[in-house]
């Protein structure tokens, strides 16, 4: 899953109110165990005690969880992790509230709508309506000695998982439909709507992540397009210059970037590159070009490629608008050079 940066961010804050939350409950586990603060009993029992130390031996193993998911939210065990601590909350806050009901009398079943809540907020919908499932087995087993208070508490707890599940199932919806429009408008901003390859922007950055490392940069001029053009229309040279981006990908591979200039202009930048290695791939580049392009039954066209080579060795200062330019002179020596008799410009 592709996260960028707005999730990470989001994913941060949630992992970071985890934290806070846990430390506030923690304090007033403690309070409560200890019988000071006035949020429990004045002397309470052992097992009022011991179910105390269990349930902050748990927050503290979902805090640690919750710490190594703030670290790196981009992790592929994020989505365990979260669920893993949704499980741990609930398993915690039933066992307090089962004990505490028990030796206590003191009504902290209310207490069973966080772990609802926490797994709205990590799980959506369906994390709510399972720790729903969860609270409500134990408030029926009973675990939970509230007979009185039973069904009220079971519909109760319904309501705040449908609400809160819902509101975070819809948000997420939102969200992703955000980071979607996010992408489309990041890939519109750096590509060619024709061609689909890179564009001057996404050339330009390409270039700047390669500064003082050798690079080689190739302009590739099409001979015949316009002929092309005149003679079958711009519905036929659209899907040739479409094609010709395809195969230029196809030839590169992995080892450089190609990327329309604009009209039928293409520039080719090859890192860690110097002339000698660049001219097998020249020659692979123009026999991609020279092939036919079908256009229809039957039909095929072809053109010819005039290119310009550029390079700069390591720790070199020119950059991509320096190299462009000696391509493009280069290109025009060759397009009056004997290649360029392979078609008509």
């Amino acid at each position: 899953m592709l996260i960028d940066e707005s999730l990470r961010a989001r994913r941060r804050a949630s992992e970071t109110a985890s934290l806070v939350t846990r430390a506030i409950g923690s304090i007033a586990t403690a309070l409560f165990g200890l019988g000071v603060g006035g949020i429990g009993p004045a002397d309470p029992a052992p097992q009022v005690e011991q179910v105390c130390v269990v349930v902050a031996v748990l927050l503290a193993a979902t805090c640690v969880l919750s710490f190594l998911n703030r670290r790196r939210p981009s992790a592929d065990r994020y989505t365990g992790f979260s669920i893993l601590q949704t499980v741990l909350d609930t398993v915690t806050v039933t066992a307090f509230v089962a004990q505490t009901q028990r030796y206590t009398g003191q009504a902290t079943w209310p207490l069973l709508a966080l772990p609802i809540v926490i797994g709205a907020s990590r799980n959506r919908l369906p994390g709510a309506m399972a720790v729903w499932a969860a609270t409500s087995a134990a408030l029926i087993a009973p675990v939970v000695p509230i007979a009185a208070e039973r069904t009220g508490a079971i519909f109760l707890n319904l309501m705040i998982a449908v609400i809160t599940g819902s509101q975070s199932s819809a948000l997420a919806r939102h969200l992703a439909d955000l980071q979607e429009t996010r992408r489309a408008l990041q890939h519109q901003a750096t590509h060619d709507p024709l061609t689909g390859l890179p564009n001057r922007a996404q050339l330009a950055g390409y270039a700047d992540d390669c500064a003082a490392r050798p690079l080689v940069v190739l302009l590739l001029d099409l001979n015949g397009f316009k002929k092309v053009n005149d003679t079958h229309g711009h519905a036929v040279g659209d899907l040739l210059l479409h094609e010709i981006g395809t195969r230029l990908v196809g030839v590169l591979g992995a080892a450089g970037l190609a990327g329309r200039l604009g009209g039928d202009e293409f520039l080719v930048l090859l890192p860690e590159t110097g002339p000698d290695q660049a001219a097998p791939i020249v020659e692979r580049l123009r026999a991609a070009i020279r092939r036919p392009v079908e256009i229809g039954t039957d039909r095929t066209v072809t053109v010819g490629v005039s290119i310009g080579i550029a390079s700069r060795p390591a720790g070199g200062a020119a950059g991509l608008d320096v190299l462009t330019a000696e391509a493009d002179a280069a290109m025009y020596r060759d397009k009056r050079g004997p290649i360029a008799a392979e078609t008509a410009a």
